[in-house]
């Protein structure tokens, strides 16, 4: 008697987690997805340098006095904390509103417009990067004094 063995079939592809010490080196995380997380750590940034935000808004239109000592901060610094590092949080402060400002404009428009497609997606992250980036190093120039 002849058994008539089934067809063999291939192998069914194999899906797992993501281990973060070992596959996330290798990982190749498109544009788009990497403009969609620096969105979400700007929009942190933003929410965690909130009380300095309002003490820079407070301190800067209080008064002449409070306004020289605002800008003396950026200069001498603050305390225990030196006036390069307190460029360095209004820097990140700075690249966190553009990007975040930038990207948020980008997803209005593929909203509007219904442009969802891999093309889009990768020219307007692109586009996100490369003027959130731009900008901040102009603004960033004018802060730290090169013009």
């Amino acid at each position: 008697m002849s058994s008539t063995l089934p067809p063999s079939r291939p192998k069914r592809p194999e899906f797992r987690n993501i281990n973060a010490l070992t596959d996330l080196p290798s990982y190749r995380l498109p544009v788009a997805g990497i403009v969609s997380i620096l969105h979400r750590v700007s929009g942190a940034l933003m929410f965690v340098l909130m009380p300095f935000i309002i003490w820079m808004f407070d301190t800067s239109i209080s008064s002449e006095i409070s306004f020289a000592k605002f800008t003396q901060t950026f200069s001498v610094g603050l305390g225990f904390v030196p006036g390069w590092f307190m460029k360095l949080v209004a820097l990140a402060l700075i690249w966190a509103f553009l990007h975040h400002l930038i990207a948020g404009l980008r997803h209005l428009w593929m909203d509007m417009r219904h442009a969802v497609s891999k093309e889009f997606g990768k020219s307007s992250a692109i586009f996100t990067l490369g003027v959130s980036v731009g900008l901040t190093l102009v603004l960033g120039a004018k802060l730290f004094g090169l013009y």
